[in-house]
């Protein structure tokens, strides 16, 4: 006979599985059959088009009035330099939401994205090939990035740039591929719980996770008409997530710090024996540990602070409560 439930099965296990500087795998489980692709279809959707990310929307050449015309001394006509311009991704790395950069090169010469310096921004494809120039040839262009979400076609950007600058069709998303399999798993005697892997793969701009976190806090900004008007509390996704990922540290045993020897006995000795037991002691408490001597010490606070945990720093009740629980079991 099945059991009867008054509220559906809420997931606990989360953990991220990087793949590259540019590619993980966000997985998450047990959920309720039917519950896992509920949720990763529309996050898949906001990855792919909310994701924030970089893209030029205008170039002006001298000497060039338009995109069919050419460049003396440029192999490439200004057509094609604009389609190479475009495989090159940048990143504004002043805050701002727009960037002007000046570039002149003389030939002979190839230029390629790590040619591209400039104050403001940063190229994250430097291989990426522009244009070729002969001895005899200058190239002087000044290129507008701009921060932006989805595609923007040319005729939408047009009107908004200044005399002189050719605009550009702008491809803002940072987001190459997102994509989500579900897995069934067993949670006691019920082999229907299901388990979500999305992969996420991005061209630099941003990280996956982050890209995923931005996308979590976008979905939930669009559920939050409902909130507001039907008066519904829900837990706030984002930082359960956060909550979940950390208590999933937390519970990790102490010899996955890396400690030298001194300092992984003394804690082992006294009966010490997972992460969240260092974070949730006072000073003092650490600090009375026996034989625990200052080097140890420091030692220890450095690597827990890589873990995301600055020793002494209070976590939040929900997560405390969460860890002795996890610790009493």
């Amino acid at each position: 006979m099945k059991k009867i439930k008054t509220t559906p099965y809420i997931p606990q296990e989360f953990s991220v599985e990087k793949v590259s500087a540019t590619e993980a795998n966000i997985i998450a489980y047990p959920f309720e059959t039917g519950f896992a692709v509920s949720l990763a279809h529309p996050l898949r959707r906001f990855l792919l088009s909310s994701s924030q990310g970089y893209a030029p929307i205008g170039i002006k050449i001298e000497g060039a009035t338009h995109e069919f015309d050419s460049v003396r001394g440029m192999i490439e006509d200004v057509s094609e330099f604009i389609i190479n311009l475009k495989s090159v991704r940048f990143k504004i790395t002043n805050g701002q939401d727009e960037v002007v950069a000046s570039f002149s090169f003389t030939g002979p010469k190839e230029i390629t994205g790590a040619e591209l310096v400039a104050e403001g921004i940063e190229v994250i494809t430097p291989d990426a090939f522009l244009a070729t120039l002969n001895e005899d040839a200058t190239l002087n262009f000044s290129v507008i990035v701009h921060k932006g979400i989805g595609y923007v076609p040319s005729e939408d950007i047009r009107d908004d740039l200044a005399d002189g600058y050719i605009a550009l069709d702008a491809f803002f998303t940072p987001v190459r591929k997102a994509t989500y399999t579900i897995e069934n798993v067993l949670v006691e005697d019920n082999p229907n719980f299901e388990k979500v892997i999305i992969n996420i793969v991005t061209d630099g701009q941003i990280k996956p996770l982050d890209a995923f976190n931005d996308a979590l806090k976008v979905m939930q900004s669009q559920m939050a008409v409902f909130n507001s008007h039907m008066n519904v509390s829900t837990p706030q996704t984002v930082e359960r997530l956060e909550e979940t990922a950390e208590l999933k540290k937390l519970t990790m045993k102490i010899d996955e710090l890396g400690l030298s020897a001194r300092s992984f006995n003394c804690l082992d000795r006294s009966g010490i024996t997972y992460i969240g037991e260092l974070v949730i002691m006072s000073e003092n408490d650490l600090k009375n540990v026996k034989n625990l001597g200052k080097k140890s010490l420091e030692e220890i606070t450095e690597k827990i602070a890589e873990y995301g945990f600055p020793m002494h720093e209070t976590i939040s009740d929900e997560l405390a409560s969460a860890l002795k629980k996890k610790l009493e079991k």
